[in-house]
């Protein structure tokens, strides 16, 4: 914890990048690797769920940017901008295809061994997700995914064969991607999809509960095989405003911040709280739990909060809410800027976000998804100006330093998508948000060549001079 006045970045900032496997991989029916989560939407997450993918149809995860194949190449890429750390995930079925295996998929397990070396022979920390919207669609088909403690069981199994064979090679790990987004969006998070007339808030706090004590029983597995190792929560945090002064407007946006941050309350405070009681008490939740579950919550916790940052948004009295991976949805801020998919650009905001969370929590803060989804040009010369994603980058750098100035530990910053990948919640190709252009469209044409942004050099130079530049 920082106990005196710190200026600049420290000088073990962890300055990289974040990806997710099931967007950039591809491969999807190699190395033994099973049907995934994701893989069974066609058009997209936030699109209605389609089940098991159809081998006849075009599928941007098919192939996606091919990292599968092409990750030496990227990582040399991540090398030259001097990457000190690179997020991305492990697909479960990669090691466990279905799941309910009891031993692993050993290529799978090859695979993220060379991946790692190849990190690590540039200097690289990987950052890697166990579980990031991928796992094991016969999870869900069998067992109702995370209603069933079953998978607490697959979960552990699945944490011990990642921890033990990647014990000197990964340092820092994430559980579960974005694990608030389940009070909203619980299909892609944790498989949940509702049938008719089940009590939704039930099925989302029973399979919470059951992903809570998977994880704390992750934190005390990988604390038990590495303790070098550091194992976080990583929520998404973007944040939303009263739209005015009204008061039933003020209050309501603290109820909305509070049902994003009940998740990190648990993992980071080890308890639930009390209000939690009051909202399962009006909705007829009863979630079911075992005499230790508690115990492991409260002894097994994490150390780090990681979480994405991408825009604001406000709320209105009275407006129902909902939201996507950019946080809640809810009325335009007329004193911002939007992009053209229409999130609204909010530096400030970020330094908001980090000082709220210091405050609350107290412990180390890593922003491990921010960045600007645009429409690229590639010029007859093959260059291409991204002045607004520089832009973007300035401004939100420049706010987490302000946010250090104030006293909060920032262990560093993973720009999301330092290489274009295929969006989460459309599948698009076209919102892009990569220092490194992928030459594909949304229909899959393209020779996959890599070339650079202008804004490589700019992101470089922010490392090399560690943020003193900007």
């Amino acid at each position: 914890m920082n106990k005196e006045y710190v200026n600049e970045f420290p000088e073990n900032f962890l300055w990289g990048g974040a990806v997710a496997a099931n967007q950039c991989e591809g491969g999807w029916d190699e190395g033994g690797k099973g049907i995934d989560m994701a893989s069974c939407f066609q058009n997209g997450l936030m699109k209605p769920f389609v089940g098991v993918p159809s081998m006849e149809k075009y599928h941007p995860q098919r192939e996606a940017i091919d990292f599968y194949h092409r990750y030496a190449e990227d990582i040399k890429l991540f090398g030259e901008l001097g990457f000190k750390v690179f997020r991305t995930s492990i697909h479960w079925t990669r090691i466990f295809p279905t799941g309910d295996e009891m031993e692993p998929n050993e290529e799978g397990l090859k695979f993220y061994d060379n991946l790692f070396d190849e990190l690590l022979k540039y200097g690289i920390e990987p950052l890697i997700t166990i579980s990031h919207y991928e796992m094991p669609y016969h999870l869900v088909e069998k067992y109702g995914s995370w209603r069933s403690r079953h998978l607490i069981d697959c979960f552990e199994r699945y944490c011990k064969v990642l921890f033990e064979r990647y014990k000197g090679k990964v340092k820092y790990w994430l559980t579960f991607n974005e694990i608030n987004n389940m009070r909203r969006n619980p299909w892609y998070v944790g498989g949940i999809l509702l049938q008719p007339g089940e009590n939704k808030m039930q099925a989302i706090y029973q399979a919470s509960h059951n992903m809570f004590v998977a994880n704390a029983k992750a934190v005390k597995l990988c604390h038990e095989i590495n303790p070098e190792a550091k194992i976080g929560v990583m929520c998404s945090l973007s944040n939303i405003y009263p739209y005015n002064c009204d008061p039933v407007a003020v209050f309501e946006t603290q109820d909305v911040r509070r049902r994003a941050l009940f998740f990190p309350d648990v993992m980071l405070r080890g308890y639930y709280p009390t209000y939690i009681y009051r909202l399962w008490k009006e909705n007829d939740v009863h979630v079911n739990m075992e005499e230790s579950d508690l115990d492991l919550i409260q002894r097994y916790r994490n150390e780090f909060l990681a979480f994405s940052y991408y825009r604001t948004t406000t709320h209105e009295a009275g407006q129902p809410y909902f939201g996507d991976t950019g946080g809640d949805i809810g009325t335009p801020n007329p004193y911002l800027e939007t992009s053209e998919w229409g999130w609204q650009i909010d530096p400030l905001g970020f330094r908001y976000t980090l000082n709220e969370l210091w405050d609350r929590y107290q412990v180390p803060l890593f922003p491990v998804e921010n960045g600007l989804g645009a429409k690229d040009v590639v010029e007859e010369d093959g260059s291409i100006h991204d002045p607004y994603r520089i832009d973007y980058l300035r401004q939100h750098i420049s706010a987490m330093k302000e946010a250090i100035r104030d006293g909060v530990e920032v262990m560093g910053y993973a720009y999301w998508g330092p290489i274009d990948i295929v969006g989460a919640g459309t599948f698009q190709m076209s919102k892009r948000y990569g220092f490194i252009y992928v030459d594909k469209d949304d229909f899959g044409r393209g020779t996959l060549n890599r070339s650079k942004k202008d804004s490589f050099e700019y992101y470089k130079h922010i490392i090399a001079t560690n943020g003193k530049e900007l």
